[in-house]
């Protein structure tokens, strides 16, 4: 067993904690809210941790997870080791890795997928980073990964960097997925010879070729809300998916449902599409196509 710390207890630090917990691991969490930190700052989690420390860091990407790992590399010596497990862009690690190293402690950057369900149901990991410092840390990444065999749920990717470079690339098929199960139930939802759209989408999940985990949160939304009514079609994106585009044009990877998948989100949030009143002024000056007025 080893003595972990973990800072960042949000949706998924928190439940990364628990599952941890139950599978025998001692781990102290560290977050600015103190109704569920198990310390009041990061010196006092550093102090409470048996040497070799690991400390795992679970925040915000950016200036949040570079302002964490400052602080840490402060705290940790010779021989710890830092592990990155959030959002952050892979371009961001070589940077982490040079600071820690300065300091004698060693870096993994892990691409953590399973959301809410991760602790029942386990994490999917992809690491980035030197072999032995992936060995240190393996007791943690069996714990959290799902049951069976290791190589389903857990990868070591390449070095530092190619963990959230994994991570960023599966959050992009992410977007192509379901923007296509969207499509099939919108279109669904338009047909009239289709009466039934949840029991369509519902009996999709036994024998087809594209049954799958997405497809079941799907069908456990709809049992909700049958016809999604009590959303707003307003969809953010947390920026993997810009990510992924940017080195599928670095790569002169094509890429077009993604890219499709991640412009459909930049739809959603337009109240009125200047775009599309173009669309609609061009229709109607080639063809006589009618339009629709404001006001009209």
């Amino acid at each position: 067993m080893v003595s972990l710390g973990l800072v960042g207890l949000g949706r998924m630090g928190f439940n990364m904690r628990e599952r941890l917990r139950a599978a025998g691991h001692t781990v102290v969490g560290y977050d600015r809210n103190a109704e569920v930190s198990d310390v009041a700052s990061l010196e006092e989690l550093v102090g409470q941790l048996d040497g070799p420390r690991i400390v795992w860091v679970m925040v915000p990407a950016g200036d949040p997870t570079r302002q964490t790992v400052l602080e840490l590399a402060e705290l940790l010596g010779e021989g710890d080791l830092l592990i990155d497990g959030g959002n952050s862009k892979f371009t961001d690690d070589k940077r982490n890795a040079e600071i820690l190293a300065g300091h004698g402690v060693g870096y993994l950057d892990v691409g953590v997928s399973g959301g809410v369900w991760g602790k029942e149901n386990g994490y999917g990991l992809m690491v980035g980073g030197a072999a032995s410092d992936v060995e240190k840390a393996m007791p943690i990444f069996d714990a959290l990964r799902p049951d069976g065999p290791r190589e389903e749920g857990f990868s070591h990717a390449g070095d530092v960097g190619a963990g959230h470079y994994a991570k960023m690339v599966h959050n992009g098929i992410e977007y192509g997925l379901m923007q296509a199960f969207a499509e099939g139930f919108e279109l669904l939802e338009a047909a009239k010879v289709v009466n039934d759209v949840p029991a369509v989408i519902k009996g999709w999940q036994r024998g087809t070729v594209v049954r799958s985990w997405l497809l079941d949160l799907l069908v456990r939304a709809l049992d909700e809300d049958p016809e999604l009514d009590d959303l707003e079609g307003y969809v953010e994106d947390s920026g993997e998916g810009r990510w992924t585009l940017e080195e599928a044009i670095n790569n002169a990877v094509p890429a077009p449902v993604i890219s499709a998948a991640l412009f459909a989100r930049f739809a959603s949030r337009q109240q009125d599409s200047a775009a599309m009143r173009a669309v609609a002024a061009l229709r109607n000056q080639f063809g006589g196509h009618a339009v629709r007025k404001v006001g009209g």
